[in-house]
């Protein structure tokens, strides 16, 4: 079992920033992948952004070149800088461990 806690979720204006956080717990010596999804109303949820084992990440198309996934190993945590941000941005965003553990989930909302 592993555990997964996000935060850093809130309201910012377009053009603004978040960190978000996803601190894992238990059984993370079985984890060798971390990722970021996201889901708005009447959509069905995305990947963002994930991070492998070695290092490798990956970014949906809309959110490369303002959003970065980095992890902490020291502190089991994985990041999501956000950048830039647009109204679209606006979701819960899900943290995951190799899509089988899920995190409560954390409102990002951009608006003006």
């Amino acid at each position: 079992q592993v555990q997964l806690v996000e935060s850093g979720g809130g309201l910012v204006q377009p053009g603004g920033s978040l960190r978000l956080s996803c601190a894992a717990s238990g059984s993370i010596f079985s984890i060798n992948y971390m990722g970021w999804y996201r889901q708005a109303p009447g959509k069905e949820r995305e990947l963002v952004a994930a991070i492998i084992s070695g290092g490798s990440t990956a970014y949906e198309d809309s959110v490369k070149g303002r959003f970065t996934i980095s992890r902490d190993n020291a502190k089991n945590t994985v990041y999501l800088q956000m950048n830039s941000l647009k109204p679209e941005d606006t979701a819960v965003y899900y943290c995951t461990s190799n899509k089988r553990f899920w995190g409560q989930g954390t409102q990002v909302t951009v608006s003006s």
